[in-house]
């Protein structure tokens, strides 16, 4: 089974947040600047947000607002969903979906180890579906 622990070992632990009082457009250029889709929004080192480009587009963008005038704390999810190290992908896949998120943050107690995205975790399945694949070529062929 492939743990969240082994995606981050591939992709890193590089954690990128903002501050629930910087303003959405502040938040816009970090994310654009990390080419990232999500920022997990810390208050004294304490998770509680995260904001993404989904809540931009939904709660900006559509509403009308400004970016510079609005603050991250207003538009941010505060039910954050989060995974630990030793959930398996098939876990992960299921709370994105039933949730309909596209970003877990993994903590173990309150310390936060990363972030795995919806792209990792397909990453991860095709890779090892690839590698499962090669192996029986290999068993079939015998190798």
């Amino acid at each position: 089974m492939i743990t969240v622990r082994d995606i981050l070992d591939r992709k890193g632990r590089q954690v990128w947040s903002v501050a629930p009082t910087h303003t959405v457009y502040a938040a816009l250029q970090m994310m654009a600047e990390k080419r990232i889709g999500s920022l997990l929004v810390l208050e004294h080192d304490r998770l509680v947000g995260i904001v993404s480009e989904r809540d931009y587009a939904r709660k900006i963008a559509l509403a009308g607002k400004a970016s510079r005038e609005t603050a991250v704390r207003d538009i941010m999810t505060s039910e954050v969903f989060c995974v630990a190290p030793s959930h398996g992908i098939e876990e992960c896949m299921a709370l994105m979906t039933a949730r309909s998120v596209r970003h877990l943050p993994v903590m173990s107690g309150d310390h936060i180890e990363g972030v795995v995205s919806i792209g990792d975790v397909v990453k991860a399945t095709i890779d090892h579906q690839e590698f499962i694949i090669e192996q029986l070529e290999h068993f079939i062929a015998g190798r």
